[in-house]
């Protein structure tokens, strides 16, 4: 397998920790290029998650990826919260740190929920400011996942795409571009995913992740619900493999976050992936 890297993560295929495959992954050590935590999960001073991450984090590049900073909202991240995370970034040297594009709290009231943005120029100023007050806290760059979305404001100014590409350049952080989300808001808004996909300059993706979702028919409409719930769709493999196939070998992470599974069935999704990276790799040296 390619371990072409990027600063930070490898350039391989990685899976979501859940805490009811920690032993498994310390007993089996899958061969795996890196794993994924949700902060807000071990945010604790110790008990059980600290003590299997300890262990897990000496065999696997770690990235952690946040779902509480409310990057979007009209205020700056909640300092506690920010604190907590730049203590475990010291705890744990994760190779990566990432969020979303989305609010999730108004007036010290978190929401529990990752709510979608008016993509004007005054919430673009907005979520600039607070991405670079977290990456001065946490002296390092952050990367920015695109949000599954199921309504868009009439007074947008952008095209989501340009907006994170401009929110990007802008702020200096990193883009973690999510194929499935990009591939569900499209069929959602009637858009072209690969059209999107296209406009995103290389230099700015520094992981990608895949995931499964579920659809569903309301009111005669079908929508699509980001729910990481099942495998990879056919259709956001094929759109990745043309994405890394333009951008290069990118970290890529097997999000299953609803309806579980064995340890053996993420395996066998992130080698999937591995796959079309590995080929991706060896058709590029092929044309070099």
């Amino acid at each position: 397998m390619s371990n072409r890297s990027l600063p930070g993560l490898p350039a391989r295929a990685g899976i979501g920790l859940k805490a009811r495959h920690y032993r498994e992954i310390l007993q089996q050590t899958p061969d795996l290029g890196w794993l994924e935590v949700h902060p807000e999960n071990y945010m604790g001073a110790g008990g059980p998650p600290h003590h299997y991450l300890g262990l897990i984090r000496r065999d696997y590049p770690l990235s952690l990826h946040g779902v509480g900073l409310s990057l979007g909202s009209d205020a700056p991240a909640d300092a506690g919260h920010l604190q907590r995370l730049k203590a475990l970034v010291a705890r744990y040297q994760p190779a990566q740190v990432s969020e979303h594009l989305a609010w999730a709290s108004h007036g010290g009231v978190f929401l529990n929920d990752l709510l979608p943005l008016p993509l004007t120029r005054e919430t673009l100023d907005i979520a600039c400011s607070n991405i670079q007050r977290v990456q001065d806290a946490l002296g390092r760059q952050i990367l920015l996942e695109n949000p599954s979305t199921y309504l868009r404001f009439s007074d947008d100014e952008y095209p989501e795409e340009v907006f994170l590409v401009e929110l990007a350049c802008r702020s200096g952080c990193g883009l973690l571009v999510d194929v499935n989300n990009v591939y569900v808001s499209a069929c959602n808004h009637g858009l072209d995913p690969a059209a999107y996909l296209a406009a995103i300059p290389a230099t700015l993706v520094g992981e990608i992740h895949l995931a499964g979702h579920s659809v569903e028919d309301i009111d005669g409409q079908t929508l699509r619900i980001d729910d990481h719930g099942d495998r990879v769709a056919d259709a956001v493999w094929s759109l990745y493999e043309g994405f890394i196939q333009r951008v290069g070998s990118r970290p890529t992470l097997i999000e299953w976050d609803t309806r579980v599974p064995a340890l053996q069935t993420l395996l066998a999704e992130a080698a999937r992936a591995q796959r079309l990276l590995d080929r991706s790799e060896a058709e590029r040296h092929a044309t070099v």
